[in-house]
């Protein structure tokens, strides 16, 4: 099933990679950075604020409107297209959860 990304399925995926290098808080002493990747067309977004200002953690409200399916009342962004897909950016290199926690490991 291709469900559309949302906070639900960011707080999911931090509980399947609770430990293993492939969150925010595990892998950031490393130099890794959240972000989001576009499987249809390779782009890569840096997760963000909806402001524009880094954000330390994986965040929808940044990503830009063409990716955006629905909103909340108050403005905040509630899923985007099923094809975005959370990860990391490191040396420049997008890697997903899964890619980050095997770097993360090889890095200790």
């Amino acid at each position: 099933m291709n469900l559309a990304m949302s906070e639900q399925a960011l707080q999911r995926e931090n509980v399947e990679f609770l430990g293993t290098g492939g969150r925010s808080q595990e892998n950031r002493s490393l130099g890794f950075r959240p972000a989001f990747m576009d499987r249809d067309t390779a782009a890569v977004y840096p997760a963000c604020f909806a402001d524009g200002r880094p954000a330390p953690f994986h965040l929808l409200d940044g990503l830009p409107a063409d990716v955006v399916l629905a909103r909340t009342a108050d403005g905040r962004v509630a899923s985007v297209k099923p094809t975005i897909v959370s990860g990391f950016t490191l040396d420049g290199t997008f890697y997903t959860r899964e890619a980050a926690a095997r770097k993360a490991n090889e890095l200790h």
